[in-house]
């Protein structure tokens, strides 16, 4: 083609680009020129989306509308229609070709494509610096909150399928290990309503070293005596969720839980845009047919209060109150706050005020570009509930439907950890992740300290790495400092002392766990062991590699694979791929001297 003529096809090529974007948002009637490039491919992608109902199934089909033509402004397909939902695996390379790609295999959203120059990236993380190392002769003693937040493993998860290394701050160690469950063997009664397991083995990437498992696991509630629950779905519908992998994406995972609900559960669905309104007043769960068509009918535009509807949610919450049941709001958004009670502060007192009544609050992310993953967490720790990130219809599956119980049932509130390390066995000691859940010593005891949240048949997982008095540590011993004495018999053969406290759901004060754990090393790790040192690992090097010594991704993927062991739903297995994507990135991102963790600033 002869360059005199690109000029005039580009032209005509932005100008339909426009159109497409303009056809999604009919309200604008005088729609600005989209300030990056992807926007306007957003808005083509959304015009040209063919439906591909049959591949979600009957679960996504869309309600029946009213008889007649659609108005004249809006596509006959529209992005809030469930049909709408393309599944894919992963995103096409930025190199393909501008052609209908061949039919997905199921259980992922579209993305939007790699971003590109002149994006304006929003997405919001909370700076923080790894644990660093302890010497026991200085800090013998370990304390923090429990976590089982998993939603950075699942943000990252989308990032790496999009072609993007995550900045350094949305990746949490913990986050990333307690997405996994470990088989720990659960309590048999609630008398007391975890158990725990530890486990001592040379650490995988320096045998100097050895890594300590501390594994606790919520007591499994049969199905029979989950109480009745009073869930509040309070929903975005700003127009920042006017993206597949957001509104859409929401509705479809909503519609994926309806089923489980039952004549003695209750929902309310509240949405918030420029304004906050109730969707759905409270409703016995086995209305399915009402509670559906609510979701269905719920589309984006607008700015975002979410102050306000934050207030009308738990309007509703007291509303349908269930003592002794399950009270819950979960917030679905992208967290992207703009309008109204915005503060950050503000939103966390009232949340905070609210929990006291025993109305809990879980937030479930979505989306990019404008994600808030700061604003997300913080309101899910503030309000004695999870954080979760939706990437796909297959993980809203495993949070809402899979694993309901210990997402939306607390068996145990208040749960904090604390570790005494015996300076005649243990030199140094480093807590890995749980920055943002660390406790003075002293809060271990305080009743008025908040911390996390255990749910029913969760597992959570805390490694410590050790360094044995008599090995070389990282940090040189004070030349005038005081040596580590064996200690008197209550401490023979003993690591470390552990303690757990936590209060019942509805209990204001704490009870306590002891027990000493075993200085008896293991020959080798246990399979569990192995997986979760291999995604500790993994976590890590995407912040930089500090403490792994020199370990790439290869070397994590081999030992991830390794113990793999039973993976029924294939978690495992697609973790083991993420790894070879990071290492396939971190190449090219080195070979082309630059590397993505630095080029994204984190906020």
């Amino acid at each position: 083609m002869k360059t005199h003529a690109i000029a005039p096809l580009c032209a005509a090529v932005m100008l339909a680009l426009a159109g497409c974007a303009t056809s999604q948002n009919p309200a604008q009637a005088t729609p600005e020129a989209p300030s990056d490039a992807n926007q306007a491919s957003s808005g083509h992608d959304k015009a040209e989306k063919k439906p591909v109902a049959d591949e979600i199934g009957a679960l996504n089909a869309p309600l029946s509308e009213p008889p007649g033509p659609p108005p004249p402004t809006q596509p006959a397909v529209r992005s809030k229609s469930l049909a709408s939902i393309e599944v894919v695996a992963e995103r096409a390379s930025p190199s393909a070709p501008l052609m209908a790609p061949a039919p997905p295999p199921q259980g992922y959203v579209v993305m939007q494509g790699t971003p590109m120059a002149g994006d304006v990236d929003r997405e919001n993380y909370t700076h923080f610096k790894d644990n660093g190392v302890q010497q026991v002769a200085d800090q013998p003693v370990s304390t923090f909150g429990l976590d089982v937040d998993t939603g950075a493993y699942t943000n990252v998860r989308r990032m790496l399928a999009s072609g993007n290394l995550p900045p350094a701050d949305a990746v949490r160690a913990e986050e990333f290990i307690n997405y996994f469950d470990y088989g720990y063997t659960p309590p048999s009664t609630r008398d007391e309503p975890f158990s725990v397991t530890a486990e001592l083995a040379p650490e995988p990437w320096n045998t100097k070293r050895e890594l300590l498992m501390v594994g606790i696991q919520g007591y499994r509630v049969p199905g029979a005596e989950v109480p009745p629950a009073n869930l509040v779905f309070l929903v975005d519908t700003s127009g920042s969720m006017d993206e597949p992998d957001k509104l859409p994406l929401l509705k479809a995972s909503l519609k994926q839980l309806v089923p489980r609900l039952r004549a003695q559960d209750h929902v309310s669905l509240v949405t918030y845009a420029g304004e906050a309104g109730v969707a759905l007043e409270s409703t016995p769960g086995n209305q399915h047919a009402k509670i559906l068509a609510a979701i269905e009918a719920l589309g984006a535009g607008g700015s975002t209060n979410g102050g306000a509807g934050i207030d009308m949610a738990y309007a509703q919450a007291k509303q349908g109150f269930i003592k002794g049941g399950v009270n819950r709001i979960i917030l679905a958004t992208d967290g992207d706050f703009n309008v109204g009670t915005t503060g950050i502060e503000a939103l966390k007192t009232r949340i905070t005020e609210e929990r006291k009544g025993g109305v809990a609050l879980s937030t479930l992310g979505f989306g990019q570009g404008n994600y808030n993953d700061a604003m997300a967490v913080q309101l899910a720790d503030t309000g004695n509930g999870n954080h979760h990130y939706i990437d796909s219809l297959a993980e809203a599956r495993k949070v809402l439907v899979d694993e309901m119980s210990s997402t939306m049932m607390t068996i145990a509130k208040d749960v904090k950890i604390q570790v005494e390390f015996n300076p005649a066995v243990v030199k140094e000691y480093r807590l890995i992740g749980y920055e943002k859940r660390a406790l003075a010593r002293e809060d271990f005891n305080n009743d008025a300290v908040d911390a996390g949240e255990i749910g029913a048949g969760a597992n959570v997982t805390a490694l410590y790495e050790v360094t044995l008095t008599g090995a070389s540590g990282r940090v040189d011993p004070l030349r005038y400092g005081p040596r580590p004495e064996a200690n008197d018999k209550a401490g023979h053969g003993e690591l470390a002392f552990l303690r757990i406290r936590y209060k019942a759901p509805d209990g204001n004060t704490s009870k306590l766990i002891e027990r000493p754990l075993s200085s008896s090393v293991a020959a080798a790790p246990s399979e569990r062991l192995r997986f979760a040192a291999s995604v500790a690992a993994f976590a890590d090097a995407l912040r930089g590699g500090k403490y792994i010594d020199g370990w790439d991704y290869a070397k994590i993927a081999a030992l991830a694979n390794g113990a793999r062991g039973s993976d029924n739903m294939g978690y495992r297995a697609g973790f083991v791929q993420m790894v070879r994507s990071a290492g396939g990135l971190s190449s090219a991102a080195n070979a082309g001297g630059s590397d993505s963790n630095e080029a994204t600033v984190s906020r």
